[in-house]
Parts: structure tokens; C-alpha cells; sequence
């Protein structure tokens, strides 16, 4: 999930770099692209993932 974040997050700076424009002085390329290496740091931290919901089959000892 914050993979995903993160990735559309860089895509925004990208465009934006690529354009030379922001998002006024609030919404810069910097603060964005920290954002996406929060969502990167957490993606790796194990938060957000989908594996604790998912049940798992087979046999109980």
C-alpha cells in the first residue's frame, strides 16, 4: 500500500520537474519526494501490509 503511495508520489515529481512547476510554497519537489521516502521507510517496516489479513489453509497440528 505505501509502495504503491510512494510511487505515484514520485511520478508527481517527475511531471513536475519535467514541467518546472510546483505546487506553490507548500508543495514542493523536496517535500514530496520526502513523503515518498516515508512511504518507502514504512513499506519496508512491514506497515500497511496486506499479509496479517490474509488466512492461511491447510492442515493444524
Amino acid at each position: 500500500m505505501f509502495a504503491i503511495i510512494a510511487a505515484v508520489l514520485f511520478a508527481i515529481v517527475l511531471v513536475l520537474d519535467l514541467a518546472n512547476e510546483s505546487l506553490g510554497d507548500v508543495l514542493t519537489a523536496s517535500f514530496l519526494t520526502t513523503a515518498g521516502l516515508l512511504c518507502i521507510a514504512l513499506h519496508l517496516a512491514g506497515v500497511g501490509g496486506w499479509s496479517r489479513y490474509r488466512r492461511t489453509r491447510g492442515r493444524r497440528s
